[in-house]
Parts: structure tokens; sequence; C-alpha cells
């Protein structure tokens, strides 16, 4: 059993070692194999899986192409993101900032593909991390884009009421929401 964990605890820091330090984020690095990426994804889940980890890894992999226009690279984002999902568990990080932002964006890919299961997803990251404003905003601007938009208010009203912060995000969206635009919030303001 000692042998084993020596063995474990050198490819930790052999694999610690080999990360670019100087890297943005200090995010683990890709594998050479960059349309399977399953040496980084096994990297991420026996090593830390934690949220920030795993939302460096989606958001490299998201560079690699625009998913609206490459059904391949939204299949195999969509995948990622499911796998990071079922990998971290909400009760122990619901209050995490990398892990509402995954289920988020995993809700947003959906909505490419499929808007009821999109609207799932979106339940489920306020569900969990409904201390969040933009969780709430991105359901919102779902709903809107969806022509919802008595749902899309409710949505905005109901963050205000449980406190989600930052308070000034809902405001904006609100405002912008009776300003009819049709984005909540303009990149700026993101």
């Amino acid at each position: 059993i000692t042998s084993i964990m020596n063995r474990v605890r050198n490819l930790k820091n052999k694999y610690r070692n080999e990360d670019n330090i100087t890297d943005e984020f200090n995010c683990t690095k890709i594998s050479a194999d960059t349309t399977d990426n399953s040496g980084t994804v096994n990297r991420i889940m026996m090593t830390t899986n934690n949220p920030e980890d795993w939302l460096c890894f989606l958001l490299r992999l998201e560079k690699k192409g625009v998913p609206q226009m490459d059904v391949s690279l939204l299949n195999r984002l969509i995948g990622r993101y499911s796998q990071a999902v079922t990998a971290l568990p909400a009760e122990k990080y619901s209050q995490d900032e990398s892990y509402a932002r995954i289920l988020v964006r995993f809700a947003e890919l959906k909505a490419l593909q499929d808007p009821e299961e999109a609207r799932d997803q979106f339940h489920l990251a306020r569900l969990n991390c409904k201390k969040f404003a933009f969780v709430h905003v991105a359901f919102a601007q779902f709903e809107l884009s969806q022509e919802n938009e008595k749902k899309c208010k409710q949505i905005l009203q109901k963050a205000v009421e449980c406190s989600a912060v930052p308070l000034e995000l809902l405001e904006t969206a609100l405002q912008n929401f009776h300003l009819k635009k049709k984005q909540l919030l303009s990149d700026e303001e993101k």
C-alpha cells in the first residue's frame, strides 16, 4: 500500500511540475490530444476535481471554435459539461461561483440543441446556485429569447426576493427588460 501511495504521490507531483506555471489562471494543462482531452479530464477527476479546474478546461475547449456554427464542437462541449456537472456534487459546490458558471454555460449550450432540456438545466442551476444573480439573469435571458416575457420578469423578481448578488446586476436586467431590450445585459454590464 505504501508503494502504491508513493507512486500516486509521484504522479501527482509530476503532473503539477509539468503544468505551465505562467499559464493563464494556472489552469490544468490540456493534453496533446485536442479532440478527446480524456487525459486532462482524467487528471482533473483524479487529482483536484474542483469547479475552477473544470471551468478553466471547459472554457479552453470552447475557444477551439464557435459552438453555434460547429455541431461537432457543440456535441463535444455538451458531453464535457455534462461530465463536469456529474463529477461535481451540488451539495458541496452550490456556493462556488465556478460551479454556477458551469451549470449556466451547460444550460446555454443545451439551448442550442433542445430548449426544453435547457430549461431543465436552468432550473437546476437556479435551484442549486440561487445566491448568484448571473444564474437568474441567464435563465431570464433564455426565457426572453423564447419569447416568454412573463416568465422572464418572474425569474428576475424572484431573484431580487431571494437576495441574489450582486443586486445591481438584477436591477440593470430588470431595467433593460422594462425598456424592451432584447439583451438583459450588454457585454459591458456582464
